[in-house]
């Protein structure tokens, strides 16, 4: 089912807000902030609600943090994309860098797609928790096996070393708070950079919320303007029309506008044309 969501739909101003409400009442998660949902892992769920068994669930990766990991689960989702023959591009390379402005477009058109399959009601036959206690199993048993191979590997060195002692392994415990001491202010410097960092972006995303809503108000007032009954059948409106409902975001309108406004002109012009013939001939 191809699907094309054009940049003026409804869809793309639905708040943050109604997106996380909506992820975590059908998911039964709790997620607090669009880029929590970068990892994919949430995106492979909603499809695999959508369409029950579709998504490989115990291939996708609820505890991804590292950019491959989260890789991996964006191809998961394009595989069944392709499968299910949704002509959608997934800009994965913007989505693992976790901005929330990249992953709130991409949620927003996922649930008006999801919405117009399932026409926006729950399925309530469908177990979330259940379907993600599948996730990673196959990554579990792996990683266990790996874990178990170094403990015991730890464990003979430990005992080969414990055979010989340091003559100054009574300076041990004195290195040891130092090293806490500087971690722990490495920590704190870290902490309030990170701190600093969220702030700086929350009001960045404020204020592009601001100018979205802003330049969405114009836009609209323009829409109206152009269904005026005076205004509606003129070829500026329609022109301005083919820009404001044009489908595809990737190429733009304005051409297709601008060949429609010289058609009418050229033919405007040969009207007048063939007027000043018949009355030099008359």
């Amino acid at each position: 089912m191809a699907m094309s969501i054009g940049i003026m739909d409804s869809a793309y101003f639905v708040g943050r807000n109604e997106i996380l409400t909506w992820i975590n009442k059908r998911l039964q998660i709790n997620l607090s902030r669009i880029e929590e949902a970068a990892s994919g892992a949430v995106q492979c769920q909603m499809m695999d609600m959508t369409y029950p068994g579709a998504v490989p669930m115990h291939k996708v990766n609820f505890d991804a943090k590292s950019e491959y990991d989260m890789i991996q689960n964006y191809k998961i989702l394009q595989e069944v994309f392709n499968k299910l023959k949704i002509e959608k591009h997934i800009e994965v390379n913007r989505l693992v860098k976790g901005r929330p402005l990249d992953n709130l477009e991409f949620l927003q058109w996922l649930k008006r797609y999801c919405d117009s399959v399932n026409g926006g009601i729950m399925n309530e036959n469908y177990n979330p928790v259940e379907r993600r206690s599948k996730c990673g199993r196959d990554k579990n048993v792996k990683s266990s096996t790996k874990s178990s191979k170094s403990l015991q590997t730890n464990v003979v060195n430990d005992s080969v070393s414990g055979n010989t002692l340091s003559p100054n392994r009574t300076s041990g415990p004195k290195q040891q708070r130092s090293s806490c001491a500087a971690g722990m202010t490495n920590t704190s410097v870290d902490v309030q950079a990170l701190s600093k960092e969220i702030t700086d972006l929350k009001l960045s995303l404020d204020i592009l919320e601001k100018e979205r809503d802003f330049y969405y108000a114009k836009l609209r007032d323009i829409e109206i303007l152009c269904q005026t009954p005076q205004l509606e059948n003129g070829p500026m409106s329609i022109a301005v029309k083919k820009i404001l409902y044009a489908a595809d975001a990737k190429e733009s309108a304005l051409d297709e506008a601008q060949d429609y406004l010289n058609q009418i002109l050229e033919s405007a012009q040969s009207e007048e044309e063939e007027e000043a013939e018949a009355e030099t001939e008359a």
